[in-house]
């Protein structure tokens, strides 16, 4: 063989197949599962590259038909070809050793990655999209990953991400498994740090409930596991959890991720994709990976709505008590043209308006939800009406609130609160949750990162995240200037829009 083992990833100084290879001391007591692979690093000296080398189980090599079976899969494996799969180069055999040659890639796995805590979206979507296109590409080609986790995932210093072992379970596992052989398929995949005593990692965590009921799969396995995947990017907690391999598939079969610890800011079509990723119905889960890929992208998201703009800002009024306040919402379609005749409408909200500064009514980015500060005979706080509904609700623990605004996607709902706290509410229910103590915030924007921005009582913009914090400032008063307000993302959300009060005509 051109091949020359020289550096094993994990354990002693030993021989193998007659090669000198170095182990390194992360595996325990330098021993791995006598049924998994073992892996090398490696020089091809023709081709003067580094390699990784996979050698089979030796009980694995000496049985004709798995190796002829694995022979046949390993063909169709090399012949994937897709920036974001890891490349099989040969199947090389030396002094009775049969081992894989594969490409050689350098970086942390996303497990790694993962154990440093959640991902930031903007980091993971990227991520996660790039694992997309890999299975789109595999399963294109009639193949399935099988063994999707995030051990299985590199991440290149260029930010290329290579999806690794593609099909090599399905392949070491062959077509007609014994029962010894599906055992070993079923079981947990552990890594270098799998013979840790009360360490489990592998594939328990992401194995499909078809998958650990030791059914049939087809590629939908690797939806759910991509899912497990994403998941766990986001919340740096895996979607099923337990303290053995037991355990974890009886959560997979049995229970629901924890959904709320997902980050708030995570966008409302993704997280109906990812949910249906974790069906365990296999005919509700997401049938293609494709599709996937096209919700990382946004592309069922409701497009943004056009906006007139107004030549000036309407100042704000302090109503007095009225029985019924008519609000009404014009809606344009299309480019703005002479002849266009806006429709209109009025929706009527019974109460009255209570008699405070701030903002009191908030519409929802889509149009389709209504909050807003009235009295009625259930006392003074927040209501919130669907547009497709007749009646309002009231929203408990929203007591004296005012200036209400909505989150980018619509679910949460943040307030001053009467205590003199900013808050915000699930329109699903639930308790109203503390952002942080602000005298006075009588203004709101919630823009698209999570960041809120108010108006405080010195009259400056400050900002703050929706998750909770210490607000900051972010604007300062100039010379004559008395205070700012009415503060506006933009739609890309990374500047702000605001009015300037001052004493005197600004140039």
């Amino acid at each position: 063989s051109s091949t020359e083992v020289w550096t094993r990833y994990c354990g002693t100084v030993a021989k193998a197949g007659g090669k000198q290879r170095t182990q390194t001391s992360s595996c325990s007591s330098g021993r791995l599962l006598p049924t998994r692979s073992e892996v090398y690093r490696a020089r091809d000296t023709k081709l003067d590259r580094d390699v990784a080398i996979k050698v089979l189980p030796e009980e694995f090599a000496k049985d004709e038909e798995r190796l002829a079976r694995f022979e046949r899969e390993a063909k169709l494996l090399a012949s994937l070809n897709h920036p974001n799969i890891a490349s099989i180069y040969g199947l090389e055999e030396s002094d009775g050793v049969k081992a894989l040659v594969l490409e050689l890639v350098e970086g942390p796995t996303l497990a790694e990655r993962i154990a440093d805590g959640p991902i930031p979206l903007e980091e993971a979507l990227p991520i996660a999209r790039q694992i997309a296109d890999a299975l789109e590409a595999g399963h294109e080609a009639g193949v399935i990953h099988r063994d999707v986790k995030p051990a299985n995932v590199k991440l290149k210093e260029d930010g290329t991400v290579k999806v690794l072992d593609y099909g090599l379970a399905k392949a070491l596992e062959g077509d007609t498994p014994s029962a010894t052989d599906a055992e070993l398929s079923q079981s947990p995949t552990l890594t270098r740090h799998g013979t840790q005593v009360g360490v489990i990692l592998g594939t328990a965590a992401y194995m499909s409930p078809g998958q650990a009921r030791g059914k049939k799969v087809d590629k939908r396995a690797d939806v759910w596991a991509f899912g497990a995947v994403l998941y766990e990017m986001l919340t740096g907690r895996r979607a099923f959890e337990g303290n053995d391999a037991s355990e974890i598939l009886a959560a997979v079969i049995k229970s629901e991720p924890s959904w709320e610890r997902l980050p708030q800011r995570t966008p409302p079509t993704l997280k109906r994709f990812l949910l249906r990723c974790l069906a365990k119905d296999p005919k509700e889960r997401v049938r293609d990976i494709g599709d996937v890929r096209l919700a990382l992208d946004g592309a069922f998201e409701p497009e943004a709505r056009d906006v007139l703009p107004s030549r000036s800002m309407t100042p704000w009024v302090v109503a007095g008590s009225a029985l019924v306040i008519a609000i009404a919402f014009v809606f344009t379609r299309g480019p703005v043209s002479r002849n266009h005749v806006p429709a209109r409408f009025a929706v009527s909200v019974n109460g009255e308006l209570p008699q405070r500064i701030g903002t009191l009514v908030a519409l929802s980015p889509d149009g389709r939800e209504l909050v807003y500060a009235a009295i009625t005979d259930e006392g003074d706080q927040l209501y919130h009406r669907s547009m497709n509904r007749l009646e309002a609700k009231a929203l408990p623990g929203t007591e004296d609130a005012r200036a209400p605004v909505f989150s980018p996607d619509g679910q949460w709902v943040a307030f001053n609160a009467g205590e003199r706290r900013l808050k915000r509410v699930s329109l699903s229910g639930g308790p109203p949750m503390t952002i942080c103590d602000c005298p006075s915030a009588n203004f709101h924007a919630w823009g698209p990162d999570g960041t809120i921005v108010f108006v405080d009582e010195t009259r400056v913009l400050m900002r703050v995240s929706s998750d909770g914090g210490i607000p900051e400032p972010i604007t300062t008063l100039a010379a004559g200037e008395l205070g700012h307000t009415g503060p506006t993302f933009v739609p890309n959300g990374e500047a702000v829009l605001f009015s300037v009060t001052s004493s005197s005509p600004i140039d």
